[in-house]
């Protein structure tokens, strides 16, 4: 598909009936005792989820998402007694993630502010109780950010707490919001999953909320590799697609962190034929962006051979030819004229004809080098990437996921997967039915799926 007939994707062909019944308000007792659907070789079957060991490829390579939900939903009362709520977005000053849980006194967030009318000029404050220490959080909000989201300046007067403690009492699990209901103490574990330690998310990577300890002890006994990715997963998850087209709809951003070993396993895996399985939406938006980094590599080598050959041919001329390939300032335009810095991935930059025709294994080797020469054992970069039918998978062979909200972008990366450039009768909407004749369960809390792709 070209890339025009991708933006014209009509997002009304991707919805379905879900009634509310049948989305789960709370998850199973037991974490593996959902239900499993798995897809492969051209059939479904059903399974219970603690089943999965035996039911992913002999040697595949299983990569997490290990990020940690944050109390993310923040009360403060006025004097009046109107009730704001400041919801967690991602930091601003300090900008990294783990350098601003441990700021300690102040630091500033990118922030959602609801019954904001309430809040005038003045600041917000209240009183929280932190290991038997009173301490008094202050909240002052600056100027406005795009996507409805202010600046909001925390300060509070105990230098020995770090703001991952304020979070942690003075904050709210934020549940997703399709629950339609108020967050519980027993959501503070559940909506966790056993491996998260990397504090950032405001909703979880719930594909990997049915793992338990022993589950993943036995996919291991099984000869299969567990490895880690850090994504921290936004408010944007749950954005509802408005426009009528996939191409007006804008994605929303996300950072990630990856190893350099596990860049060097994911290339070797393609060389080898290995199968990569991706717990989780998120996983696969990480994994399918670091091809994207590497070609941004590339291209920027290949601006500094065509300096290097300028400035040989203008040699003893007095001159010094500068471009943009060079990498010293290299920056890249998207197809909306907007200039971005190459450590970014832009919505739509996958399904340009400059990154298609470049390999895979050699873009994962570009950045592997990158790595390995510039001392850098973990990456960090953004993604906004959107996957979407017609998109080309490059890392990802599976993944285990739920069952997503109709019109969403989780499920156009569903379809994406299951059903390629095919849109006449997508294979996405027959397991959809045929999961919602068998009653399992929906959404975040509720059953799960897994994918093998064929192609």
């Amino acid at each position: 598909m070209k890339i025009e007939e991708i933006k014209d994707i009509r997002i009304e062909d991707f919805d379905y009936p879900l009634p509310d019944e049948r989305i789960a308000k709370h998850p199973l007792a037991d974490r593996d005792s959902c239900k499993l659907l798995q897809y492969a070789g051209g059939t479904t079957s059903h399974h219970i989820f603690s089943e999965i060991p035996n039911l992913l490829p002999d040697g595949a390579l299983l990569v997490m998402n290990n990020t940690r939900v944050i109390n993310a939903r923040m009360e403060f009362f006025r004097s009046s007694g109107a009730r704001i709520e400041i919801f967690l977005l991602e930091p601003l000053d300090p900008r990294d993630y783990a350098v601003a849980f441990q700021t300690r006194g102040r630091c500033t967030w990118q922030c959602l502010v609801g019954n904001l009318k309430k809040w005038k000029e003045d600041h917000l404050e209240k009183i929280l109780d932190i290991d038997g220490r009173k301490v008094t959080l202050k909240a002052f909000r600056h100027e406005s950010l795009p996507g409805n989201a202010h600046a909001v300046e925390f300060i509070w007067d105990d230098q020995q707490v770090t703001f991952a403690s304020i979070v942690e009492a003075a904050g709210n699990i934020p549940i997703p919001p399709y629950l339609n209901r108020k967050s519980e103490e027993s959501d503070s574990t559940d909506y966790q999953t056993v491996y998260s330690r990397i504090e950032g998310s405001v909703a979880a990577p719930t594909a990997g909320l049915h793992f338990t300890p022993e589950l993943l002890d036995r996919i291991r006994e099984k000869g299969i590799e567990t490895r880690e990715v850090t994504l921290h997963v936004g408010a944007g998850t749950f954005q509802p697609v408005k426009s009528d087209e996939i191409g007006e709809h804008p994605m929303h951003r996300e950072t990630f962190e990856v190893e350099l070993d596990l860049v060097r396993t994911l290339r070797q895996a393609l060389e080898s034929g290995r199968k990569v399985l991706a717990v989780g939406t998120t996983t696969v938006r990480t994994l399918e962006s670091l091809p994207l980094l590497g070609i941004h590599l590339l291209r920027a080598e290949s601006g500094e051979r065509r300096v290097k050959s300028q400035e040989s041919r203008v040699k003893g001329q007095g001159s010094r030819v500068k471009s943009e390939g060079s990498s010293a300032d290299y920056e890249r335009t998207v197809d909306n004229g907007q200039r971005t810095a190459d450590n970014e991935i832009t919505q739509w930059e996958a399904y340009a004809d400059e990154a298609l025709s470049i390999d895979t294994v050699e873009a994962l080797k570009a950045l592997e080098e990158y790595m390995e020469k510039e001392g850098i054992d973990h990456l960090s970069a953004a993604t906004s990437i959107m996957i979407a039918p017609g998109f080309k998978w490059r890392i990802v062979d599976g993944m285990v996921t739920n069952f997503h909200q109709p019109q969403s972008t989780l499920l156009l990366l569903v379809s994406s997967l299951l059903d390629g450039d095919n849109l006449t009768d997508p294979l996405w909407r027959r397991i959809y039915q045929e999961a919602l004749d068998n009653d399992y369960r929906f959404l975040s809390y509720g059953d799960a799926c897994l994918f093998l792709n064929d192609k």
